[in-house]
């Protein structure tokens, strides 16, 4: 049986717009997977920050809770 030239010529047609389609996805997914490598480093910022803010208000906590003991028993009158 003789080769179809046509047949040949439709299935590099498929194969090749299978490549780009591939290719293309494989981009995306480089650029998708940049993105959630980008995404994880700010949620790393943002948890050193909230954890910093975090002590700040504990310590400013502490600092309120010392006054205000140092407080107690004061004549209010003393001045």
């Amino acid at each position: 049986m003789p080769e179809d030239p046509i047949a040949h010529s439709e299935l590099a047609a498929l194969t090749r717009r299978f490549e780009e389609v591939a290719e293309k996805h494989d981009r995306e997914f480089g650029i998708v997977k940049s993105d959630l490598t980008a995404v994880r480093l700010q949620i790393g910022n943002l948890d050193q920050k909230v954890e910093a803010l975090s002590d700040k208000i504990d310590r400013n906590q502490a600092q309120i809770i010392e006054l205000l003991t140092r407080l107690v028993g004061r004549n209010p009158d003393a001045g």
